[in-house]
């Protein structure tokens, strides 16, 4: 079983207060002889079209002397399981999560937006304090 992050529950807390159920802490992935855990796994339901939304939650805390190496590291382990997510749980989307702090430091940076376009990647910024979803970021919308 893989080390919690320093943020799991705080990151928990706040999609429970955004409508979300927590359906696997953690979340497994399989490929091939390799087990990985993606944070969490989470569902909503919207009840006007009664149709659920899935997702997996990878929290990042950006804790080295490097931003620069986090994100090299977050990204990598993103595009694995989102790789593995592609081909294995199709109708789940994967989001990066990071504190509000880390995305006004490190993801509005040129260099990250630049990756985070390339890559696709979505993200979810979270208050840590108010353990609040501060925003939804679908990697299609990351210049709002």
């Amino acid at each position: 079983m893989p080390v919690r992050d320093r943020y799991h529950q705080n990151v928990k807390n706040a999609l429970i207060k955004d409508g979300w159920t927590i359906t696997d802490d953690p979340f497994h992935l399989k490929w091939g002889k390799r087990d990985m855990y993606v944070d969490l796994g989470a569902e909503k339901l919207i009840a006007a079209e009664k149709e659920g939304q899935l997702i997996a939650v990878e929290i990042k805390t950006f804790r080295s002397v490097s931003d620069m190496t986090d994100l090299e590291h977050a990204l990598g382990q993103y595009l694995s399981y989102r790789s593995v997510m592609t081909r294995t749980n199709p109708d789940r989307v994967l989001y990066l999560a990071v504190r509000d702090q880390v995305y006004a430091d490190v993801f509005d940076e040129p260099i990250a937006k630049l990756l985070v376009e390339d890559y696709k990647v979505n993200v979810v910024v979270f208050n840590l304090e108010q353990e609040v979803i501060f925003r939804w970021i679908p990697w299609s919308n990351t210049d709002s």
